[in-house]
């Protein structure tokens, strides 16, 4: 019996081509990668952003790099600790900054989506930058005030 060409049975859909790696997603709205990729020409959180311009690449690459510094900001502030007096209010204040870095996180988890290498980079770059200011503590002097806010550092 021959099991191909039964009546009323679909065939399958063709394999994704191999000069297409099978990797890539094209849809009337234009390409979606699945795997990182290298270049300037991608969208980075807007659709046609940011388009196929070096200038507007780059504006897109320190726009994540400025949101990763921010969020590790907002991870390690502790102004608000020294500057709300009631518990109340102190609270409420927190809760909006860590809604605000939890919403920025995702932004940038977002622009990392577009797999693109440089986003990634950038990305990663803006996280580390940020921490070194704001959470490594090399960034403040021993004997300002600013400092006895911090625990001490762990014992390696």
């Amino acid at each position: 019996m021959d099991h191909d060409h039964m009546p009323g049975m679909a065939t399958p859909p063709p394999p994704p081509s191999a000069a297409a790696g099978g990797m890539e997603h094209h849809s009337s709205m234009g390409m979606t990668h699945m795997t990182f990729f290298w270049g300037k020409n991608s969208e980075i959180l807007f659709s046609g952003w940011p388009g196929t311009r070096t200038g507007m690449y780059v504006l897109a690459l320190l726009f994540v790099f400025v949101l990763a510094v921010i969020v590790e900001w907002l991870a390690h502030c502790q102004w608000i600790k020294k500057r709300c007096g009631g518990e109340f209010s102190g609270g409420l204040m927190r809760t909006v900054v860590h809604g605000t870095r939890i919403g920025l996180a995702y932004i940038v988890m977002l622009a990392i989506m577009s797999f693109n290498g440089g986003v990634f980079i950038v990305a990663v770059a803006g996280h580390i930058f940020g921490f070194f200011l704001f959470g490594s503590r090399l960034c403040f002097n021993k004997y300002s005030d600013s400092h006895k806010d911090f625990p001490p550092p762990p014992a390696c």
